[in-house]
């Protein structure tokens, strides 16, 4: 599998710099096709707006929505103009309740989705939206971009959050291109239960499916040192100096993980790298 179609969707051009520098840069390294969705987000439904509120009303935040949208892809049309990439460009107007079957439907055709981590200061209300969308509705990888990042991953060392659910594998099989690509893989296995299929050897059978397609593995078994799993991760990463990461979206049901909290949340709030998942 390679990556020849890649999808980034932005619906404010100015918090998307970083994603749109890794989106390209990866374009071009994978030498793949980037397509482009400009989003204005109309955001007139329950929330965001009083009961009885007029069609006048209705109107022009529908009418600011397209003019936001415009901008945006004004503003992307110049950057993306020098690039020495193949891409495409389309733009949308959609209320935050139907970004779901919009964005899942693009993301469905794409191999790999390039997105900002959804939360912190300056990322718009609907990136969590997006987000969700292309890994539920579209069942494509997503790479995580954090703040500051402004080329495709090296991918020189990779870790692996394995805890031998069927998401973490989706996420490993979308990541194969980037593993074969790197020098080393740290397979992280944290808290393996006792009585486990993989109690007597964690990691090892991943390992041995890693090796034979020649990608260079190691095992690191972890003790939760930390109140969260996320927080081991993230110091593994830093002492490991690691890349990348890989691991599955969601574990558990997406309304347990909106109320209390997971490794998913944890990663997209703080992971100080790109992280690629799927589901």
């Amino acid at each position: 599998m390679a990556y020849k179609t890649i999808l980034t969707v932005v619906s404010d051009a100015a918090a998307a710099h970083d994603q749109l520098n890794v989106a390209i840069a990866t374009a071009r390294t994978e030498n793949a096709h980037l397509d482009v969705l400009c989003l204005g987000v109309d955001r007139t439904q329950a929330g965001y707006y009083y009961a009885g509120a007029s069609a006048y009303l209705l109107q022009e935040t529908l009418n600011q929505a397209e003019t936001e949208a415009r901008a945006t892809e004004a503003a992307l049309r110049q950057r993306l103009a020098g690039e020495e990439i193949r891409w495409s460009l389309d733009t949308a107007v959609v209320q935050l309740g139907a970004i779901g079957s919009l964005v899942g439907l693009r993301a469905r055709f794409a191999d790999l989705v390039v997105l900002a981590q959804p939360y912190g200061t300056g990322h718009a209300s609907e990136a969590e939206a997006v987000v969700e969308s292309a890994l539920f509705d579209g069942r494509v990888p997503v790479l995580l971009v954090p703040k500051g990042a402004d080329a495709a991953p090296k991918a020189r060392r990779v870790t692996i959050a394995w805890n031998q659910s069927a998401e973490a594998m989706a996420a490993i099989r979308s990541a194969m291109p980037l593993l074969m690509a790197a020098d080393l893989v740290d397979i992280t296995v944290i808290d393996p239960p006792a009585h486990g299929p993989e109690r007597s050897d964690p990691g090892g059978q991943l390992s041995q499916m890693l090796a034979r397609h020649g990608i260079s593995c190691e095992i690191s078994v972890l003790a939760k040192t930390l109140p969260k799993v996320s927080d081991v991760l993230i110091r593994h990463m830093r002492d490991t100096n690691a890349d990348l990461l890989v691991m599955g979206a969601y574990g558990h049901s997406r309304f347990r993980e909106a109320i209390l909290g997971g490794a998913t949340r944890s990663m997209l709030e703080a992971a100080p790298l790109p992280v690629l998942m799927a589901h």
